[in-house]
């Protein structure tokens, strides 16, 4: 079993600490005190965004879909040809530095698009002020991926006008984050943890299967895997599974599943799970599953990545691995223009 001085020992720049305050962070974040921003006809979003700034644009994009606004999330340099003056391109960088990012806001100026965008300072916040572009700064908290909850509530404050998310339902998810909390911190390093019991099984490389309305928790936990544990990480539609990547189980491999489901899954979704759960037994593979908790969709996902991040950063201390030195990531940002 995982002890403090070990969490400690292994997590030189502390990244459980601030996993620790995220319902505090992201309640305070909501509740700060914004310049008011309001947008004229907007009928198409495009959410940018690289790394930890995407896992935010992904929750985003997922609480959108329960509106008719068609929405695009773009993980590049490229927005698309359809975007004009009646498109909201909504850029997140964290770091404010983001090539990718700052290329679409570019482009996005110059085809007068609606913009806003997010950020802790860097270049970003400077084009924003030179183009007189919406801009608001968020301080970062640790590092991008330790920011998420900081900057999504930050944001979710920002665009409550449009998006299809209520107070009641913000309150509703950061009660559950608060309630989560509990469990898995790093204050309860116990049996009674359920982010400690999977990453003390996890091996290999892990295969996460997920759902549709869920692929936002998912992705996030396959990033979370790969910088935390620095290991490789295989994410799958269980749909889609059943129709190629499902015949890789034949043979033997040292490849871990992952269920990553909720209550309120699609009936056939439900039917495959219980297909899939049935397959694993009789060919005797070991699996996990981690569910998401009642509510909005929201509260589903917030709570997903919480719980999914913690099992990445505990799972890396037990294999003797700091979680937060991204040295490959660090040279890639150094090459890129």
């Amino acid at each position: 079993m995982l002890d403090s001085d070990t969490l400690k020992k292994f997590d030189s720049q502390l990244i459980h600490q601030t996993y620790d305050k995220w319902p505090q962070l992201a309640r305070a974040s909501y509740l700060s005190k914004f310049e008011e921003i309001s947008f004229d006809s907007v009928d198409n979003i495009v959410l940018v965004g690289m790394g930890g700034s995407g896992a935010i644009c992904e929750v985003l994009s997922a609480i959108l879909s329960k509106t008719t606004i068609h929405t695009t999330i773009v993980k590049g340099y490229h927005l698309p040809n359809t975007a004009d003056s009646n498109t909201l391109v909504l850029v997140v960088s964290v770091s404010g530095n983001t090539v990718e990012a700052i290329s679409v806001l570019e482009s996005a100026f110059e085809k007068s698009c609606q913009l806003v965008s997010f950020s802790s300072g860097g270049k970003l916040k400077q084009i924003c002020e030179d183009k007189k572009i919406p801009y608001f700064s968020i301080p970062s908290v640790h590092s991008p991926r330790a920011s998420f909850s900081a900057f999504l509530y930050s944001i979710l404050n920002v665009l409550s006008d449009i998006l299809p998310i209520s107070d009641l339902d913000v309150k509703e998810s950061l009660d559950a984050m608060e309630s989560l909390q509990k469990q898995i911190c790093s204050d309860n390093l116990t049996t009674t943890n359920p982010a400690l019991s999977i990453a003390e099984w996890v091996s290999g490389i892990p295969l996460l299967y997920y759902p549709w309305g869920l692929e936002a928790a998912a992705t996030r936990f396959k990033n979370s895997l790969q910088e935390n544990t620095k290991t490789h990480v295989i994410s799958e539609d269980i749909v889609e599974a059943t129709h190629n990547g499902i015949v890789a189980w034949e043979k033997p491999s040292s490849v871990v599943p992952i269920i990553i489901r909720g209550p309120d899954d699609y009936a056939k979704t439900k039917a495959l799970w219980d297909l899939l759960e049935n397959y694993f037994k009789e060919h005797e593979i070991d699996y996990r599953e981690i569910n998401s908790v009642e509510g909005s969709i929201l509260t589903k996902l917030v709570c997903l990545i919480y719980i999914c991040d913690y099992v990445s950063i505990y799972a890396a201390v037990l294999s003797g691995i700091d979680p937060s030195p991204t040295k490959s990531i660090d040279y890639f940002k150094g090459l890129k223009t």
